[in-house]
Formats: structure tokens, C-alpha cells, sequence
């Protein structure tokens, strides 16, 4: 095994740890607006059809799924432009310095989901099994096997 191909595998492994880390991150935020769990988060629950539980859907949904690693690129494209949204909505109009204006998680959020978006799903996904499966079959006529 070369230096190469070692710091590939490593490369793939932290990309993993990356996504679920941050997709449980985003879970437990969108818990906390569609479960209120924990009870003492704030902003407590919410109602679903408002802009934070619907926020909190998108937090649930996408998160769940790029713990996962199922659907990475689109999902992690969606949390993206929900914390860029939620960034300029929320934190922007308090004050233009994020350390002010607590927005430093949404930009951190946006840019690591962003990277997620463009990246893929890395090691240990539902994305590569898939990718996987689908690569050692015989090609069809008019099938694409997507890369994660």
C-alpha cells in the first residue's frame, strides 16, 4: 500500500466522519423545532407550517439523511441554501459581524454543506454502497451510475 493510496482512504474516512457529524448536528437542531426534544433548547417547538418548523423539517429530512450518506449531494446542497437563507433572514439584518449577530453557525453550516454538496458522501454511505452495486453489474442501455 502506497502513501498514496493511504492518504486517499484517509481522505474518504474524514469526509465521512465530516457528513455525520454534521448531518447529527443539523438532526438536533431540527428536533428541537419539530420535537422541542430537548425540552430546553431553544427555540422550543414549533409550528410545522411556519418558517421555523418548516426550516425544521428541512434540518430533520436532510440530516437524517446525510448521517446516512443517502441522497448526499442534493440533500447537503438543500441544508446549504436553508443556512444561507436562515443566515441573511435571521442574523445579517442584527449586525453585519457574525460574532455579533450569532450567525457564525449558519455560515459555518452553509459552507461545510456546501463543500458536502460538491465532495459527496465519502466512506461508510448508503451513496457509495449504492455506487458499488450498481458498478459491478453489467451496463445497461441508458444507465448512469452517479459518483459520490
Amino acid at each position: 500500500m502506497t502513501i498514496a493510496s493511504l492518504e486517499t482512504r484517509a481522505a474518504h474516512v474524514f469526509l465521512a466522519t465530516l457528513r455525520i457529524v454534521s448531518g447529527a448536528l443539523f438532526l438536533a437542531h431540527g428536533l428541537v423545532k419539530v420535537a422541542g426534544f430537548p425540552a430546553s433548547a431553544q427555540p422550543g417547538q414549533q409550528a410545522l407550517l411556519s418558517l421555523f418548523g418548516i426550516g425544521g423539517l428541512i434540518e430533520v429530512v436532510t440530516g437524517a439523511l446525510l448521517i446516512v450518506g443517502f441522497l448526499t449531494r442534493p440533500a447537503a446542497f438543500i441544508a446549504s441554501g436553508q443556512m444561507a437563507v436562515a443566515y441573511w433572514m435571521f442574523h445579517a439584518p442584527a449586525s453585519i459581524y457574525p460574532a455579533v449577530n450569532g450567525g457564525d453557525g449558519a455560515i459555518l453550516f452553509c459552507f461545510v454543506f456546501l463543500y458536502l454538496a460538491v465532495a459527496g458522501a465519502g466512506a461508510f454511505s448508503l451513496d457509495a454502497l449504492i455506487n458499488r452495486v450498481s458498478s459491478t453489474q453489467s451496463p445497461q442501455l441508458g444507465h448512469v451510475a452517479w459518483k459520490s
